[in-house]
């Protein structure tokens, strides 16, 4: 509704309730004067009447001198509508006749009889009769009266209804008159008033108008309206308050828009992280969409003394300002703890838009308009910066909002930066052991059943060695880990140097060393073994003491397909002549005879029967590695390992697993040390979990899964205190059948974890695909996380995985306090390792005590 017609409006309907409401007032005014002034009159005229015919009777009046009298007070009041009558009382008839009169009503009669007044008021008249009463005076001519009888009365009777209509007649035509000057005054004031206020307005419209954005507030000067009104003038002043805070406060729909589309920019996928330069790049120019941004720059710390400073631009650059960037962030670095170091850098430049405008900055735009920002220590290592030409932010809630949004950029850059990096680095510890930089377990295995394949395929042979360390325990004993280490690293070094290009060195673990030798006889394997043999005996290295250690190495040798067809055999057969050339007094290379080939192989067969008859007399026994919860310092779980007991010896699981597995007996081996164990650890009462190692090779019989139901059952253990872990076994062929099958187990209510996560990159496919509630990381990282930066970063990275996908992290080789207390600063959940409690047929107290 416009003002105009609300103020008009409004006026009318005032006025019509005004003017209605002086009618009706004085309408009421009127009738209570009229009928009070009736009321009154009459009353007065009566007293007039009485007092004249006193004073006529006292004369003497003849009786057409009283007719006269009455007929002129009868008369006098027609115009006004008052009437006067005289009665006679019976008194007066009796001695002078009757007079004509009206007949006498009720009130008449009470009057003559009572001789007191009667007063009467209606809605169209006033009524007053007054008595007559006999003085002394009066008895000269009523003899026949008493003082104090009625002579008779005087009724005066005054019509106000004619009056009232008069009355209101006369107010009618005065509101007649006065009605139009009050609509014309009304619609003048309408009118100067909507002019007044519908000017300001439109002046204010049309300002508001031309706010498209935050910045044009700035351009309305709402207090400069001057609307005529004080109240009015409140109201646009306090409108004016209410835009300076907007001013303050209002966020530009643009920089809105582009956080919420940049937040959408922040997943990040493999391909992010793959590519992740082109990623920051992209990320640059939608900045630039918004706000003009030069430059952003991320800073890595890549190892102790060497950073990677990755910069970059929105367009070309010259090397003038290229130069005085890497100025200032070297500046901005020096007041930095974290960089205090900071000694050689890789600086690396990248354009987004190779065909956009020149950039060319001065030393005051540099140092001025680059807002950086830092992280003092971040977790991953890294730091990161960004470059901001900050000029344009003159709006404070606008530079608030892009400082946030610039913040979160930097926290996204940075994580992919460090993802990237870490991604290669578990990539690359996946595939090689993080003390010499060798191939792990994981990838010889790969290798060799590779060359094996390619061996088959064009028709050559190849050889294996197996190289252990001769007395290596004795080094770590007497100088301890940081000196074995050293030792180990000067050994792989050695023994690399001394191979042939193209034969492939990994580290099989602890101390043992396996290579592939592609494309060789028998003959040649034998001389690249020893040529091994006499570089080892060469290696010296000093101790802190200065004492100088040397050592010597026992290496087997196996030739495929001479000694075996399948690289497992291949190793095992391998591993027998290394334990040969041990027995022969070590430092030696043992090189298979047919003698040597014979009796290998009659050592497997009997351990084969070994195997068997173990199984059928139930000599398979369970031992028990407890498992530490770290905050607690309580055990709160085992994990089952299986052990044969032959002759009172205890065979570890390491030398009869693959044969079972071989002989296709590994699930009857895996019941019955899981029926014996859950049977011991219900009888003692045991509340926690319970770790069980799942040989993959059992998934292959179908009686497995019924069998260990059954056996769960019948131990009333509930299936959420078991955990069966997997590891990355050749032998899981279709990951199909796995994954069907620990589904299956998952539904039943049993738990799942990775065994020596971090020792193959496919630990990362089983976390991917499979319900994974427990990561048990690969011991070797943690037994020198505290002397390798690299295994420690390992650590830290694989539990901060877990944490974000609520895994818990269990640690392996666990060997001393120091390392006990460095995994409870990092918060990883448990513990496992000989500090722990060694494999034993008895379970500890659930009161941890470090072991002696």
């Amino acid at each position: 509704m416009r003002i105009r017609y609300f103020v008009f409006g409004a006026s009318a309907i005032v006025a019509m309730l005004f003017f209605g409401g002086a009618y009706w007032s004085l309408d009421r005014v009127f009738d209570h004067v009229v009928r009070a002034n009736a009321t009154r009159t009459s009353e007065a005229t009566t007293r007039i009447a009485f007092a004249s015919m006193y004073q006529l009777m006292s004369q003497g009046w003849r009786r057409s001198q009283a007719d006269a009298f009455l007929r002129a007070m009868a008369e006098s009041g027609k115009d006004s509508g008052l009437t006067v009558q005289i009665y006679r009382s019976q008194v007066v008839v009796d001695l002078y006749d009757e007079i004509e009169q009206p007949p006498l009503d009720d009130d008449l009669k009470n009057v003559m009889t009572s001789g007191q007044t009667v007063r009467r008021g209606t809605h169209d008249y006033a009524r007053h009769i007054y008595p007559l009463i006999a003085q002394e005076r009066c008895l000269r001519c009523h003899r026949n009266a008493e003082v104090g009888a009625v002579l008779g009365a005087v009724e005066v009777r005054q019509e106000y209804a004619s009056l009232l209509a008069d009355a209101r007649r006369e107010l009618l035509l005065a509101f007649a008159v006065l009605l139009p000057l009050a609509f014309l005054f009304a619609a003048g004031a309408v009118w100067w008033v909507s002019r007044r206020i519908e000017s300001s307005v439109e002046q204010l419209q049309a300002d508001f108008d031309q706010v498209n954005a935050i910045g044009d507030l700035r351009n309305i000067t709402i207090a400069k309206h001057d609307l005529g009104f004080v109240e009015l003038n409140q109201l646009v002043g306090a409108l004016g308050r209410l835009l300076d805070k907007l001013r303050t406060i209002a966020v530009d729909k643009d920089i809105l828009t582009f956080e919420i589309g940049l937040l959408e920019k922040f997943v990040i996928t493999s391909d992010v992280v793959r590519d992740w330069r082109d990623y920051v790049g992209r990320l640059l120019t939608d900045i630039n969409s918004v706000l003009p941004a030069h430059t952003l720059f991320s800073i890595f710390k890549i190892d102790d003394e060497l950073f990677d400073l990755e910069i970059f631009w929105r367009g070309p650059v010259t090397g003038q300002t290229r130069a005085m960037m890497e100025r200032y962030i070297r500046q901005e670095l020096g007041g930095l703890a974290a960089f205090s170091d900071f000694g050689s850098c890789n600086i690396y430049h990248h354009v987004a838009n190779p065909q956009g405008a020149s950039i060319e900055l001065t030393e005051e735009e540099v140092a001025l308009h680059v807002k950086s920002f830092f992280v003092d220590k971040p977790k991953i290592g890294g730091i990161v910066g960004i470059g901001v030409h900050a000029g344009v932010l003159e709006d404070e809630t606008r530079y608030l909002v892009m400082e946030g949004v610039l913040s979160t950029l930097l926290n996204v850059v940075g994580s992919v930066k460090a993802i990237y990096k870490y991604t290669r680095d578990l990539e690359y510890y996946a595939t090689r052991d993080p003390l010499t930089d060798l191939f792990n377990q994981r990838v010889f295995w790969e290798l060799s059943s590779y060359e094996v394949g390619r061996a088959q395929r064009h028709n050559y042979s190849f050889g294996l060695l197996l190289i252990d360390l001769d007395n290596f325990k004795l080094i770590n004993d007497n100088y301890g880990h940081t000196v074995g280490d050293s030792y180990l690293q000067h050994f792989a070094r050695q023994v690399q140097s001394a191979l042939r290009d193209g034969d492939i060195l990994a580290r099989y673990g602890g101390d043992e060393f396996v290579a592939l030798l592609p494309e060789a006889q028998a003959d040649a394997v034998a001389m690249v073994a020893e040529r091994i043999r006499r570089a080892i005996e060469t290696i010296e290295i000093q101790t802190p003491e200065g004492i100088t250690i040397r050592g010597t190495a026992s290496i087997g040798l196996a030739v495929y397909p001479d000694h075996a067809d399948n690289a497992k055999d291949l190793l095992l057969f391998a591993d027998n002549m290394m334990y040969r050339a041990k027995a022969a007094g070590k430092d030696q290379v043992a090189v298979p005879t047919e003698e040597d080939v014979v009796a290998i192989f009659r050592d497997i067969s009997q351990k084969s029967v070994m195997v068997l008859e173990a199984i059928e007399a139930r000599r398979v026994v369970p031992f028990f590695q407890p498992i530490l919860d770290v905050a607690s310092k309580r055990i709160v779980a085992y994990e089952i390992l299986s052990r044969i007991e032959l002759d009172g010896e205890i065979i570890r699981a390491d030398e009869f697993v693959e044969i079972a597995e071989k002989m296709g007996v590994i699930h009857r081996l895996d019941m019955l040390v899981l029926e014996q164990a859950l049977a011991i650890l219900a009888a003692q009462g045991h509340e926690g979990e319970i770790f069980v190692n799942l040989s993959p090779r059992s998934l292959v019989f179908n009686e497995f899964a019924r069998d260990l139901r059954r056996i769960v059952a019948q131990s009333g253990i509930s299936p959420e205190h078991i955990v069966f872990e997997i590891t990355e076994r050749d032998t899981v062929k279709n990951l199909g059948l796995l994954e069907r099958f620990l589904n299956d187990l998952k539904a039943d209510g049993f738990k799942l974890a990775i065994d020596d996560f971090g020792s193959g990159f496919s630990s990362f496919h089983y976390l991917r695909r499979f319900p994974i509630d427990y990561l048990k990381i690969e011991g070797d990282f943690i037994a020198n996380m505290l002397n390798s930066d690299k295994d420690h970063t390992f650590v830290t990275s694989i539990r901060s995985l877990a944490r974000e996908m609520g895994i818990t992290v269990v640690a392996e080789y666990v060997e001393s306090a120091e390392v006990l207390g460095e995994l409870e600063r990092l918060e990883v959940h448990r513990a496992q390792g000989y500090y722990i409690g060694r494999p034993a047929r008895n379970l500890l107290p659930i009161d941890w005590q470090p072991a002696e």
